[in-house]
């Protein structure tokens, strides 16, 4: 075999066991049933160049599951998309759900995001993720709001990582080459700040990627038990069980 033959095969097989590393938590049932709080912004990044687009938050109605779906509100839940070129499907489509840092897959980035971006996103949700972006009545300054925070993410997840967060600038694309990440007509502003104070001090909340081939990848909370919660209930369920026995062999 020559040498060209063995490169080849070697770079094959590591791009595998890339895609193989991601684990798959589960899945969910569910289906988009539109925008929570949003407004209108012009992007560039993953292949779009100045392009105008809905941004914010959004609805998915998630109607069954498995693994860590338990750990998602039933009914309707607030995501966030992480892919600037798939399109949001309609329908009910059964979603993967993964790791942040695994994310996103199939999409315009060339590679997962990595462990750094997972920690900044979620840091980002932690501090100003609001529910009440998906209620149902939004204000001007709940879209603004909703509009800046998706904004951040695609800075997050599209652009390199600055060498400190005060370098952090949605209306700048610091990447060179395809990648890379810029906004215009939103409140850019109030996007920075959100970005700038992400210095792993704050609430990091516990986060999933939903994810499925030719759609668009959703970013979520999930409330998974801390393991000492776990523990603590296995103990219970344990000495409960001990006692039924003692109590049935008087």
């Amino acid at each position: 075999m020559n040498t060209k033959v063995k490169v080849i095969l070697a770079v094959l097989l590591a791009m595998s066991t890339q895609g193989m590393a991601c684990t798959i938590f589960g899945n969910v049932i569910a289906d988009y049933t539109g925008f929570g709080a949003s407004d209108s912004m012009t992007i560039w990044g993953g292949n779009l160049t100045n392009y105008n687009t809905s941004a914010g938050a959004l609805i998915i109605n998630k109607t069954g599951g498995t693994g860590e779906c338990v750990y998602l509100d039933n009914c309707k839940l607030g995501v966030f998309c992480i892919d600037l070129l798939e399109t949001i499907q309609g329908g009910s489509i059964n979603y993967n759900i993964i790791d942040t840092a695994d994310g996103p897959i199939n999409s315009s980035c060339n590679t997962a995001m990595g462990d750094a971006k997972a920690s900044y996103l979620s840091e980002l949700w932690g501090r100003y993720y609001d529910n009440a972006w998906i209620s149902g009545n939004y204000t001007s300054s709940q879209k603004a709001a909703a509009e800046a925070f998706q904004a951040a993410i695609w800075e997050i997840v599209y652009e390199n990582l600055p060498t400190t967060p005060a370098y952090w600038d949605v209306t700048v694309d610091g990447t060179l080459g395809t990648g890379g990440f810029k906004a215009t007509n939103l409140n850019s502003t109030l996007a920075n700040n959100m970005l700038r104070s992400l210095n792993g001090t704050g609430a990091m909340a516990d986060l999933r990627v939903l994810s499925y081939n030719g759609s668009q990848d959703f970013i979520t909370a999930v409330s998974v038990p801390e393991p000492a919660t776990i523990a603590f209930a296995m103990l219970g369920l344990v000495m409960m069980a001990k006692r039924n026995n003692k109590e049935l062999k008087c």
